[in-house]
């Protein structure tokens, strides 16, 4: 049977990535590239397009060819699809943007074991129509990127006084512990007890 691809499931599915299956704060998934990359705003929006990329061009592929892969060898397909889109992705970054790719370093050929990107191709875009799978890309990239950029601005804006790379107050005052990885292990644990307070309010108003 077809889905059907009307506005609000993929409405629905948009939102679920951002907010309600956020792959970071609800989800769990992306916590390594999360911690490593989000040291500055600039870094955790750049990762976080780059991951949406890959992420949305191979959910629509593997769901245009999920019925053609054999089940014994759809892992391995889906890692070539990935890591195909991710090298092209690689290669622009390395050819437009080589700041940011040299600052990125190894996190960008990393994108093909990313738990996110290889998590929904198994669990959504090999279920469903590349309409539906591109939507979900979409979504679960956003989520990923307004995370890490929630997360680059507190780090960047507390660890060395700047708001993306502008000095805000002289670095003598800030705290260079939220550069470093603890750093990141105390702003994702906080914004994620934020996030599930208010899910935890939310859903006793609702009762």
């Amino acid at each position: 049977m077809s889905e059907p691809n009307n506005a609000p499931r993929l409405g629905k599915t948009l939102l679920n990535g951002i907010i309600f299956e956020n792959p970071v704060l609800v989800l769990l998934l992306g916590t390594c590239p999360t911690l490593a990359t989000s040291i500055s705003a600039i870094n955790g929006i750049g990762m976080g397009i780059a991951t949406t990329v890959v992420l949305t061009g191979s959910n629509v592929v593997i769901s245009l060819i999920r019925k053609l892969i054999p089940s014994k060898i759809r892992i391995a397909s889906y890692i070539v699809v990935i890591a195909t889109f991710t090298t092209i992705v690689q290669l622009l970054l390395q050819a437009y943007v080589p700041s940011l790719y040299d600052s990125l370093g190894i996190f960008i050929p990393l994108i093909v074991v990313n738990c996110i990107v290889l998590g929904r191709a198994e669990a959504f875009a090999s279920k469903n129509g590349p309409l539906l799978s591109l939507v979900d890309g979409i979504g679960m990239g956003i989520g990923f990127t307004m995370t890490l950029a929630i997360m680059g601005l507190i780090r960047e804006f507390l660890g060395a006084g700047t708001f993306f790379g502008i000095q805000v107050y002289p670095n003598e005052f800030a705290a260079m512990l939220m550069t470093m990885p603890c750093g990141g292990f105390l702003t994702l644990g906080c914004i994620i007890a934020a996030v599930q307070f208010i899910r935890s309010r939310g859903k006793k108003g609702a009762k």
